[in-house]
């Protein structure tokens, strides 16, 4: 390990209070750190001001108001426009798989045959400063060339094939601090930190390849929000002498708000744009901490909520029609099933849902879609092979959808059961666990699950517990259900880890935190907050 840093951004410094890995250690380079102090001065304040807004426009949900479409902006959606033409290699999109930023991943993911590969420093990523320094180390090597990986255990080594997939790169969310760097006292938006750090090493040489500095971008509420992502695009291209519109971002439509906005959205990146992409998962919890405290929208059991409700149904139609419009891709969501070795039944009803759900996908139009494992690659690729010949279907404009507020609005129906519930406490809990022992993308009862899964479920816990949501049997759902039902989950979560099993060092942690935020009169506005002041539980303060 290194020293910890100091590097004077006038009129203030920048400090780094952790050192960085030794192998990457030139990730954080005085050039680097002052390109992200240029664009963490120059838009922190703005960030300041986009969260404020989150809270004034969740405290007029709370108070009974539901998001809908902008009256200020209909000359906007109104209007004949287009975003800019795709750059070669982001016209074919048909399959895009994704992960964190882990170096055997991005290997494996890169040679998994899909056309994109999404390197996730966001909910995939447990964010240790480990993760994210030697994150940025091993994605300077994956696009020179020279990443290599070699299997401690087996001796097995890993290298890039001679075609691999194009690499696009998610940041962590405006919601997101990063604690181990302060600028003029205070931490940098993680945001600006991941992107800054990845374009100032990368730009250039993804360039002279062919390619481009590409990105996903998350979690977005609002127009304003992407407004906030081109100004900062425009002021890194032009810091590094780069032509403005090399930066591509498709946009994650994964909250309830941004539905609403997927027009503007696109509008403001216009020539920054490459569409818009279902974040599905997240887009349930959205959901349901948007409409916390309307008694009327509670969620039946989350294995309910499937993409055949009307409410998911008319969001992702209305993305691929509005995506069309604008002459730009409409990505569908994640398949997050994983291969099965040792069932052979229960694997092919694991794949024959994955077939199932790209068939809708392709069939509504989408442009391509997501897969978490690189064994799902090929189905993925022979759904959109077999009905999308071409390497889009943006001509297709889907003039037949006419999704309105109610619909997007709509309550799905179903019911909660205990099975349900303990569904929620068990994997939110083992999903913790190993978040906070480092590990972001975690596999759970033959599914990968990343963080979404976590706020799905304390999320739908708490809407239960506050309304006094009713199960099948007829018990209300209590705070003191929950908390017996934890220690039940708790007794066979150990029994299953044995003795030999993965460290449980951290279960107890886990289990206190989920409980907190399931159980609290507050609802903490997203879990990876509290649980990332106990990842860093012990980091320097300056």
């Amino acid at each position: 390990m290194g020293e910890p840093l100091r590097v004077e951004t006038p009129p203030g410094d920048l400090n780094v209070l952790v050192p960085a890995p030794r192998d990457a250690a030139g990730i954080l380079s005085v050039g680097a750190l002052r390109f992200v102090a240029d664009l963490a001065r120059a838009f922190t304040p703005r960030v300041d001001e986009l969260l404020s807004r989150r809270r004034e426009a969740q405290a007029r949900y709370d108070a009974g108001e539901s998001p809908g479409f902008l009256k200020e902006t209909a000359e906007i959606r109104e209007a004949d426009w287009t975003v800019a033409a795709p750059p070669a290699d982001l016209r074919d999109r048909r399959v895009e798989i994704t992960g964190p930023v882990e170096r055997k991943m991005i290997i494996n993911a890169l040679n998994s045959g899909a056309r994109v590969f999404m390197a996730d420093f966001e909910d995939s990523s447990a964010p240790t400063w480990d993760n994210v320094v030697t994150g940025q180390h091993n994605l300077k090597q994956a696009v020179l060339g020279t990443i290599r990986h070699e299997d401690p255990v087996t001796g097995r080594g890993y290298a890039l094939a001679e075609q691999v997939a194009t690499l696009m790169v998610r940041p962590r969310g405006w919601h997101l601090w990063e604690k181990h760097v302060r600028l003029d006292g205070r931490p940098v938006p993680a945001g600006i930190f991941d992107f800054g750090l990845f374009f100032f090493h990368n730009a250039r040489e993804l360039i002279a390849r062919g390619t481009g500095p590409y990105f996903y971008l998350p979690k977005m509420q609002s127009h304003l929000e992407a407004r906030l992502w081109n100004d900062l695009f425009l002021r890194a291209q032009a810091a590094l002498g780069i032509p403005r519109g090399t930066i591509r971002a498709t946009v994650l439509i994964e909250t309830v708000p941004a539905a609403f906005e997927m027009d503007e959205i696109l509008h403001e990146l216009k020539e920054h744009s490459a569409g818009l992409n279902c974040g599905r998962w997240d887009y349930i919890f959205s959901y349901i901490k948007t409409f916390r405290s309307h008694a009327d929208r509670v969620l039946p059991d989350r294995g309910q909520v499937t993409m055949e409700q009307p409410f998911l149904r008319a969001y992702t139609q209305l993305l691929v029609k509005t995506c069309h419009r604008r002459e730009t891709h409409a990505m569908g969501g994640m398949a997050a099933q994983i291969p099965i070795k040792n069932d052979a039944e229960a694997n092919r009803v694991a794949l024959d849902r994955v077939r199932a759900d790209k068939l809708r996908e392709v069939t509504d139009g989408h442009d391509g879609t997501w897969v978490a494992h690189p064994g799902l690659v090929p189905i993925a690729r022979e759904v959109f092979d077999e009905h999308m010949p071409t390497a889009h279907q943006i001509q297709r404009k889907r003039d037949d959808v006419s999704a309105i507020a109610e619909d997007l609005l709509r309550t799905p129906r179903g019911t909660r059961t205990e099975a349900g519930l303990r569904k929620n406490v068990s994997v939110g809990v083992r999903y913790l666990e190993a978040w906070l022992r480092g590990s972001g993308c975690v596999p759970l009862d033959h599914l990968m699950e990343d963080a979404a899964t976590a706020e799905i479920s304390r999320a739908q816990i708490w809407q239960w517990i506050r309304h006094r949501a009713r199960l099948e049997d007829g018990r209300a759902v209590t705070s003191d259900l929950v908390r017996a039902i934890l220690v039940e989950e708790m007794g066979r979560i150990r029994a299953a880890q044995g003795a030999g099993g993965p460290s449980r060092d951290r279960l107890d942690e886990a289990s206190d935190l989920f409980l907190e935020v399931s159980t609290s009169d507050r609802f903490q506005e997203f879990l990876t907050l509290p649980a990332y002041e106990i990842l860093t539980a012990g980091s320097p303060e300056e």
